[in-house]
């Protein structure tokens, strides 16, 4: 019998390219999402699958399925600032009420379940890079609070299940990610500095773009989700790329790639921005045998192939 692998949020960006993952792993799949920021589109070719079924549902609401479940892999939540200010109640009550309600169907299921944490609970770091033991810099009443605060009591309540009930449990810490399937009005720095240079517009970064950032390509990053989830490892875990590059410099990149002539030009640094940005993946090498291998040049030919499809 195949086992049942359950996505949360499986419409969206990261959770699209992962039900695809799973099918091709031989996993029956259900993708859960209300579509507050996925899209249909994004799974529809999926659907044609007899191993794949969509279920429209707010997890923030109890989730009854039918059937045996073995795998919950949570990644339902609003993941932009455009977002999660934008829907900052449902940020918080996906991360709260949801990830209740999905540990509770993971235990009554007795299915392994796997949080989609964030590298946003280190806030605007101290220490760099940034190891799974740093607690982190967060402002819990900030415009990014609603974010930091779902993941982070999210991290905790599932560590609760896993030390009072026994539940099998994972965490995995994602960092900046990118790839086909973002959404162009993401207002993250791919997609927008990718969007704006093939429309021919100029290029917006934030404070003087000197802060820093990772960027993982999105098939790397599944695989080391898939990896975690079947380790045997409960405490959180890194998953990016640790080269690390200055918001300025990824949109030199992008001008360059996309033969461009637009100007750069600078806006006021969003309040409690994170100044720097970078994994230590010292323990998902070591436990998991895992480290990104798709390069930054790679990855942005790749997304900007896709962009260039969509803004047709």
């Amino acid at each position: 019998m195949k086992k049942v692998a359950v996505v949360t949020g499986g419409a969206g960006f990261i959770g699209s390219h992962l039900c695809r993952f799973l099918l091709g792993k031989g996993f029956r799949v259900v993708c859960v999402d209300n579509l507050l920021t996925g899209s249909r589109g994004n799974v529809a070719d999926l659907e044609a699958s007899s191993d794949f079924s969509f279920v429209s549902h707010d997890v923030s609401d109890p989730l009854e399925l039918p059937g045996a479940v073995h795998y919950i892999f949570h990644l339902a939540s609003p993941a932009s600032p455009v977002d999660y200010m934008r829907y900052p109640i449902q940020t918080l009550k996906v991360g709260a009420l949801g990830t209740h309600n999905l540990l509770g169907l993971a235990k009554a299921k007795k299915a392994v379940f796997l949080l989609a944490s964030t590298s946003e609970v280190y806030g605007d770091p101290l220490v760099h890079p940034q190891p799974e033991s740093y607690w982190g810099n967060v402002n819990p009443v900030g415009p990014r609070g609603v974010y930091d605060e779902a993941k982070r009591f999210a991290e905790a309540i599932t560590m609760a299940y896993h030390t009072y009930h026994g539940l099998k449990t994972r965490i995995v810490r994602i960092f900046n990610t990118f790839g086909p399937r973002m959404r162009i009005n993401d207002g993250r720095a791919v997609p927008t500095f990718i969007s704006q240079a093939l429309n021919g517009e100029d290029i917006t970064v934030f404070g003087d773009g000197s802060q820093t950032r990772s960027f993982c390509y999105v098939s790397d990053l599944v695989e080391g989700i898939y990896r975690l989830m079947m380790s045997d490892e409960s405490e959180p875990v890194n998953i990016g790329n640790p080269n690390e590059m200055t918001v300025l410099q990824l949109a030199e990149r992008i001008l360059k790639k996309t033969d461009n002539k637009s100007k750069i030009i600078f806006k006021p640094l969003p309040v409690d921005d994170p100044k720097q940005r970078r994994p230590d993946i010292s323990k998902a090498k070591k436990l998991l045998k895992w480290e990104p291998i798709v390069s930054l040049e790679e990855g942005l030919d790749r997304t900007i192939e896709y962009f260039k499809e969509k803004l047709k």
